[in-house]
């Protein structure tokens, strides 16, 4: 299986938001919790391991072991639909056992909380509100991975809120430290980022082996950590004051966020501990399988306090491109900077460099209009692209089929 379904899609211009882990290695690090690290626990197939007691245990008695959590994150790969249906169960078990179930959403920032309460109060169609939301300018990655859940908060008034930060802020914390943001990007912050830790550094690079193609230098590396902190750190501190503000007694604010931002307790859960003074727990699906095919039995106890076993998929649901996009440059079109290797795109002949002028006779003018045009494809489709290459136009047929090298062990 592809790496690219490992990570979000990265791009030399935008920030890294990790959500899954690269190698076994990741698993096993003596890190996080000094109670846990220094012991392993089982994963076992659509089970959930309480990591605490190494007990294997049903989404019922999940719920009944949060009962005095008030803050809990739930780990997702962005583009795995078993990863969102553990969320769903967990939402909806803990409904079940009569919480009041507050949901917080990476995928929009505090500033479009006015959409995000239009939704639950029935004011927008489903097609309304994507389009309203701008989910595929915001977001991306398909709206049906997260239907569901959205539809469940809709139809059972269970309120959602947007806790991440303007895209553009991360950006400047990345590119410049702390002190040197201006007035504009500081306001944003009413609290302290907690420094980077060792721990973090060590997990970080654990994600990307020595062969990736975004490997970097140590500066480069220190700012996608200061961005990845600034992000933990936005989204732990919008959770919590969410939940303070509009939660009862039995409220419990489930998170849903990107697995990489709760492993070893280092990401969300510590930017917000000095804060709060209540219970924080994290729930974080894992796959049974690895890149290699080899099985996954075991994680260190100090991954996650509920380990949820998981089959490897053969691929995602819902069909990628495998590219990343510089953006328009004045009144130049979108220039391919990534094409994954065993991608859709570079099967049919993308290469870096390339020009992307139209999909389906639509013109692509950025990454969202991109998003929005394949957003329709599914296994199996055939959709054709104009590419401007060395200065000429190239027509391009691409099959929007799965990878047959990650098929072969299945067979």
């Amino acid at each position: 299986m592809l790496k690219s379904r490992m990570l979000c899609t990265v791009c030399l211009y935008t920030v890294l938001a990790i959500t899954a882990w690269a190698d076994q290695a990741v698993l096993h690090m003596e890190i996080g919790d000094p109670e846990r690290k220094n012991r392993e626990v089982e994963l076992r197939l659509d089970g959930i391991t309480d990591t605490d007691t190494g007990d294997i245990i049903t989404p019922r008695q999940l719920a009944e072991r949060l009962a005095d959590t008030r803050l809990l994150f739930v780990g997702e790969t962005h583009t795995n639909l078993d990863f969102h249906n553990v969320q769903f169960k967990v939402i909806q078990e803990l409904h079940r056992a009569n919480r009041e179930v507050m949901i917080g959403l990476e995928m929009f920032p505090y500033s479009q909380q006015a959409l995000l309460d239009g939704w639950i109060d029935g004011l927008f169609t489903e097609q309304g509100f994507v389009k309203q939301s701008e989910w595929y300018t915001y977001w991306g990655y398909h709206w049906e991975y997260y239907r569901d859940i959205f539809l469940f908060a809709r139809d059972n008034g269970i309120r959602m809120y947007g806790i991440n930060s303007p895209r553009d802020v991360v950006k400047a914390v990345r590119k410049k430290d702390f002190k040197d943001l201006s007035p504009e990007d500081a306001k944003h912050f009413l609290h302290e980022v907690q420094p980077v830790t060792d721990d973090q550094r060590r997990m970080f690079r654990g994600f990307f082996d020595a062969d990736d193609a975004l490997h970097m230098n140590a500066q480069a590396m220190e700012g996608m950590l200061r961005a990845q902190a600034t992000w933990d750190a936005t989204m732990g501190w919008n959770s919590m004051q969410a939940l303070q503000d509009h939660g009862g007694e039995n409220a419990i604010m489930v998170v849903l966020i990107g697995s990489g931002h709760v492993t070893y307790g280092l990401g969300a859960e510590r930017q917000t501990a000095p804060y709060y003074d209540g219970k924080i727990a994290s729930v974080i699906p894992l796959e049974i399988m690895d890149d290699e095919g080899q099985p996954v039995k075991t994680v260190r106890a100090s991954y996650a306090d509920f380990v949820w076993g998981l089959p490897s998929p053969l691929d995602t649901v819902y069909p990628t491109l495998g590219i990343s996009l510089m953006g328009k440059l004045g009144d130049r079109p979108t220039k391919l900077i990534q094409v994954s290797e065993g991608s859709v795109a570079e099967r049919a002949g993308l290469i870096v460099g390339d020009v992307l002028l139209r999909i389906n006779d639509q013109p692509v003018d950025s990454f969202t209009t991109l998003r929005l045009i394949f957003a329709p494809a599914r296994w199996g489709d055939v959709i054709t692209a104009l590419v401007e290459r060395d200065g000429e136009e190239l027509a391009l047929e691409i099959p929007i089929r799965r990878n047959t090298a990650d098929q072969a062990g299945y067979q």
